[in-house]
């Protein structure tokens, strides 16, 4: 097991845990020293929603199933979710873990050696910060912040810290992503030039409305304040309110609506297959069209994203109809993959490009079928584990850098979309600024110069798909300088 408790001494020394001894709810029953030195202790922040249904229970039976993992510790500021989640750990593995209130205090006082964080999205940067510099392995649920600015600061400690770090976007550990990216840089399709993705839902009742609000949900229950994080600066203090509290997603302060809760899923994936990570341009739009119920976010929007090496990124969706959805895909020069809707497929189209095109008369459409994963979730959780055991960040199949790429790109759409603007990312300092005419004038001045295309990082297919024929009476073509035919 890779050693990390210097590390975790220096912080609790150096006072980043605030120690508050009464923040311990109760404590769990110790394990044995063979069991620490064999197992990595995990510890849960946030064991709510998905932080149960997904973390609590998935790494329970991994455990369970002789993974080398001992789930020590759960942390939450709701009662009713340290309960539940402490009792189902111990029904399935037959240990309580301890319970706290104060993440800061489970890290100080528990010996871990990762934490899985299913906080809101407000809370993400922090606790993954905290952890990172605690010397503690991390998972944290999607978005990995909810910010650019705090993706890019997370992704600056995480390069520092050397520790293992997954992004909860449960489809990356799908295959297919890897198989799309080799055909694709194997110039398949030729010049890559567009993807797009969608996330269509309906309800009767509005978005994250069908999240229940519980009579239980009381300040006495709920330490209100810390959810908020208003002494971390996270949020301003407001009125409890149950509406707040369960369905945060529908309000900016604490989460971006469909943006991080389900754009980040397939632009991930998009960014996975294609292997770009950060865009150069990004621009959003859209309104709440239908979902007059009191929220902040929309129910209609669409993110463009423009990407340096010459690759355009559509994910829209409407939350207020599903029915006719637009089908996922990848478009080159030369052909395009259609992958469909969702997020499981047991393979995907190839569709060429006519033979005027591709000079190709033997091009036709193929099925490509690919592995289908009954459980992503388990599978994305035991890539985890798998990279914790080898001590390789790189093993990771959403690891920082492109959980970073992700949200930057899709919360920088909804911040267009807030304020007006188009925002533009440096590709070498990765600083973000406002958009300018540098964008159109940097592509018009590819062209004039007649420059070679741009590809997708790893390409390896020269100019396959990517130029153009020059017809004959091109050569009648250009300036009359002097009065003088260019042809003659």
């Amino acid at each position: 097991m890779p050693e990390t408790k210097p590390s975790r001494r220096q912080f609790i020394q150096t006072g980043a845990a605030v120690a508050a001894v009464g923040s311990v709810v109760t404590e769990a029953a110790p394990t044995s020293a063979a069991d620490a030195n064999s197992k990595f202790r995990i510890g849960f922040i946030g064991p709510g929603g998905r932080g149960f249904g997904a973390h609590v229970k998935t790494l329970a039976k991994l455990q369970d199933e002789g993974r080398p993992i001992n789930l020590v510790a759960v942390c939450d500021v709701y009662n009713e979710h340290r309960d539940r989640a402490a009792k189902h750990i111990e029904k399935i593995i037959g240990t309580a873990p301890a319970k706290y209130e104060d993440y800061l205090d489970m890290i100080a006082k528990e010996d871990l050696d990762a934490v899985v964080i299913g906080t809101p999205d407000h809370w993400h940067a922090k606790q993954t910060i905290d952890s990172l510099n605690a010397g503690l392995h991390v998972y944290c649920e999607k978005p990995m912040t909810k910010t650019a600015d705090e993706a890019l600061e997370v992704l600056s400690v995480w390069k520092k810290s050397g520790q293992v770090m997954q992004v909860g976007v449960q489809s990356t550990s799908l295959p297919v992503w890897n198989e799309v990216n080799s055909l694709l840089t194997s110039g398949k399709l030729g010049k890559v030039l567009m993807y797009q993705t969608e996330f269509f839902r309906n309800s009767a009742q509005g978005q994250w409305r069908y999240y229940k609000l519980e009579p239980g949900m009381t300040p006495k229950n709920i330490n209100w304040k810390k959810w908020l994080g208003v002494e971390e600066g996270l949020a301003e203090y407001q009125e409890f309110d149950r509406e707040v509290y369960r369905q945060w997603r529908r309000f900016w302060p604490f989460g971006s609506g469909m943006f991080t809760d389900l754009f980040v899923h397939r632009t991930t994936s998009m960014l996975k297959a294609t292997g770009l990570r950060f865009p150069g341009r990004v621009v959003g739009a859209g309104g709440i069209y239908v979902e007059y119920d009191g929220r902040d976010v929309p129910d209609v929007a669409t993110v463009v994203a423009d990407f340096h090496e010459g690759v355009q990124g559509i994910v829209t969706a409407t939350m207020a109809c599903e029915e006719t959805p637009i089908k996922q895909a990848i478009r080159g020069h030369f052909g395009s993959f259609v992958f469909g809707n969702g997020e499981q497929f047991d393979g995907f189209d190839y569709v060429p490009e006519r033979s005027q095109v591709t000079r190709d008369s033997k091009l036709t459409n193929e099925r490509i079928t690919t592995e289908k994963v009954a459980d992503t979730t388990y599978a994305h959780f035991s890539n985890w584990i798998d990279a914790m055991e080898a001590n390789d960040p790189a093993l990771c199949n959403n690891d920082p850098l492109l959980g970073a790429a992700a949200i930057a790109t899709v919360i920088l759409g909804a911040k267009s979309y807030r304020e007006g603007k188009a925002f533009m990312i440096d590709p070498v300092e990765l600083r973000i600024h406002e958009a300018d005419e540098s964008w159109a004038k940097g592509w018009e001045e590819r062209s004039k110069k007649r420059m070679p295309a741009k590809h997708i990082p790893g390409w390896t297919a020269g100019d396959t798909g990517s130029t153009l024929e020059e017809p004959d009476y091109m050569k009648l073509g250009g300036p009359w300088i002097d009065g003088k035919d260019p042809a003659s």
